[in-house]
């Protein structure tokens, strides 16, 4: 009995981990990753022969973020998600400290008015994509280990803390689209952590109401409006970038003007490698490719929140829906501002737009989420496999007797 048990946990146990989930998500990660690089050569090949010498400059810097994006995946799938429970505090504590170090003269590092990233040497790192992994993995931890307080106030207190401090951090930066972003994850996470409905009502109801004063504080925020209103009103200046994007997208028609044929990106459109390559992609392989690139969205973001629902324990699903709530927000706000759908606010396309931070930080996510799924199959299988054996054991007492 003892041998055949082996035999079908070898088989039960295997079969999932390889054509299963797991296999899909990271699939999918990488075809948009290896598509990311095509893009980006293709919308910044031209701006940076000009301003770099190298026409290849940020394909390079993406690649190597890839590389180590990848090495950071193997080794966090294989990171019991179970060790956070020790680390939470710590990895919170590091998510304000980052934040903090874009105001440190000789560490911060400025460009178009903002300081968003921290540099040591010829290194650089955008903080702000640090700070939102963890504040989701400090805030499982939390609510995992204290679900039972989550509908009191006193309960959700840490987790609207460290949410808060992390989004005004990166307001001062200033980064109105992260604090957006995060602030959504944050409220998503408190709402499937059991958060009592009337304090959610509240605090929902509360961050609704600084949106606009945020807003009309800023008067760069406020031309930004307008500019979404009527872009036509101010095309050289804040109008711009929309009506280059829009541009853009209306010439990729169906099947797009073909690969490497943008006329955008010769330095019309501004941030055509990062924010705005969606814009890039639409031009190059029209209506069609971009529907293409929804759907590989909308299967990693299935593929989430379906290790989220198998997951084995409360960390595990909060993680996951964590994990992949920031995914898709991310998605669809750079959707929506590529578009014209809400107003221009700077924000990375998940795994594609060039950016090495947010790509490392995004594939070591996706490490968590193998590795809550490599858990949650094993559980599953082990439970299958006992009944089996349990089952067939009952069945062989019954013959016994008779």
């Amino acid at each position: 009995m003892k041998k055949q048990r082996n035999k079908i946990s070898k088989y039960t146990l295997s079969k999932p981990r390889i054509f299963g989930v797991e296999f899909l998500l990271i699939f999918l990660c990488i075809t948009l990753c290896i598509c990311g690089f095509v893009f980006i050569y293709s919308a910044s090949n031209y701006s940076a022969e000009i301003l770099y010498g190298d026409s290849l400059n940020f394909v390079k810097k993406q690649i190597i973020g890839f590389v180590i994006g990848i090495v950071a995946l193997v080794l966090v799938s294989k990171f019991n998600y179970h060790n956070f429970n020790k680390l939470f505090i710590w990895i919170g504590v590091i998510s304000v400290i980052v934040l903090l170090l874009v105001f440190v003269p000789g560490i911060s590092i400025g460009a178009n008015g903002a300081r968003r990233w921290i540099g040591f040497g010829s290194i650089s790192i955008q903080s702000s994509e640090i700070a939102k992994f963890g504040f989701v993995i400090f805030a499982s931890v939390y609510m995992s280990k204290n679900y039972k307080q989550m509908h009191t106030l006193k309960g959700v207190i840490p987790v609207v803390a460290l949410g808060g401090i992390c989004c005004l951090l990166i307001l001062l930066e200033p980064n109105l689209s992260v604090t957006i972003c995060l602030g959504l994850v944050m409220l998503t996470m408190l709402y499937i952590g059991g958060m009592n409905k009337k304090y959610f009502i509240i605090l929902l109801c509360a961050a609704i109401a600084l949106i606009p004063i945020l807003i009309i504080i800023e008067p760069y925020r406020l031309y930004r409006l307008f500019a979404f209103i009527d872009p036509w009103a101010n095309p050289q200046d804040e109008g711009f970038q929309l009506i280059q994007s829009l541009y853009s997208l209306g010439a990729g028609g169906l099947f797009g003007v073909g690969l490497f044929n943008s006329m955008q990106k010769y330095m019309f459109l501004p941030f055509a490698e990062s924010d705005f390559i969606l814009a890039i992609i639409g031009e190059e392989v029209g209506f069609v490719g971009v529907l293409i690139l929804v759907i590989i969205y909308v299967i990693i973001i299935a593929c989430g929140y379906k290790i989220a629902i198998n997951a084995k324990d409360r960390l595990g699903f909060l993680l996951a829906v964590g994990i992949t709530s920031l995914i898709a927000y991310q998605a669809l706000i750079n959707m929506a501002v590529v578009t014209g759908s809400i107003p221009p606010t700077g924000l990375p396309l998940p795994f594609v737009s060039a950016g090495g931070s947010s790509l490392i930080v995004l594939l070591s996510a996706i490490g968590v989420l193998i590795n809550i799924s490599k858990n949650s199959n094993k559980a599953n299988d082990e439970e299958k496999l006992f009944d089996f054996s349990f089952n067939k054991h009952k069945k062989k007492a019954k013959q016994s007797r008779a």
